[in-house]
């Protein structure tokens, strides 16, 4: 095993894990990550891919009871087949604009500027949206409408611009349409898993040529177990954190993370892979 290589995917596993499901963007920061360790090409974003299933497996984990009792529920609980079509109607709208601008999104926008951009922007979002009045009127995920779930599902689609944050656009969304800091976040949490899951799936299929699984799979298992465990603890801090704190913190740094990267493109100190 190239002990190089070994430790890039140990690192992208850890920054996939830890920034997954908080409102900061993985994406951004694989990209960047990715960029700082030469380990941006098409390989090392298949290993993206890969490393993001260890992801999912964290929620799967955590939330295990949950998730077993919703699909033994589907046949004959109407709160679980509630549950489920919430599930559908969320995904739908990421679903449906990724197929049809995603492409253009990852030629134009997936380079570090843009994204420590997006980094900023999104961070006076959540600024503006943690200082406004809060006024809660769904304190559990059960309690969500299917017009809720579209809400949602249309906040989370403002993540196909890299550097956005998935979870966090479904968390402040949430915010914004009424949602406890805990609704809103356990749905990011449970909306991850179809969307991921789809997603991974997809690019997997597209960039089927370049699997080698007799050189790759010590590497993919690595860094899948590294995402699994960094990913478990940061869901659980995360649930710890919210449930005394608002996310503003989160956009101090967003706006710090982005400030250097522009920063350490345009003074030189690092060549970004920018046109």
């Amino acid at each position: 095993m190239d002990i190089l290589l070994a430790l890039k995917t140990i690192i992208l596993g850890i920054v996939e894990g830890l920034t997954e499901f908080l409102p900061i963007s993985s994406t951004g920061h694989l990209i960047l990550v990715g960029d700082l360790l030469n380990f941006n090409d098409d390989k090392g974003k298949l290993f993206e891919i890969v490393i993001q299933v260890g992801a999912i497996l964290a929620v799967c984990w955590e939330y295990r009871t949950k998730i077993a009792s919703i699909i033994i529920g589907l046949p004959r609980s109407t709160q679980a087949q509630k549950f489920a079509l919430n599930l559908m109607i969320a995904f739908m709208p990421l679903a449906s604009l990724g197929l049809l601008f995603g492409k253009y999104i990852k030629a134009v926008l997936f380079k570090p500027i843009p994204v420590a951009l997006a980094f900023i922007v999104g961070a006076f979002i959540i600024i503006w949206a943690e200082k406004r009045e809060h006024k809660i009127r769904i304190h559990e995920i059960e309690d969500l409408s299917p017009l809720d779930a579209l809400k949602l599902g249309l906040a989370q689609a403002f993540a196909l611009i890299p550097g956005t944050s998935r979870s966090g656009a479904t968390i402040i969304g949430g915010l914004l349409f009424g949602l406890s800091r805990k609704a809103a976040t356990e749905f990011s949490f449970f909306l991850a898993i179809p969307t991921l899951i789809v997603a991974s799936l997809y690019d997997l299929y597209k960039h089927r040529d370049l699997l080698d699984l007799a050189t790759d799979a010590p590497y993919f298992v690595v860094g899948l177990i590294t995402a699994f465990l960094s990913a478990l603890w940061a869901i659980k801090a995360l649930l710890r954190y919210i449930s005394h704190h608002d996310f503003i913190v989160f956009a101090w740094y967003r706006i710090a993370f982005g400030l250097i990267v522009i920063a350490t493109a345009y003074g030189g100190l690092v060549h970004w892979t920018v046109d």
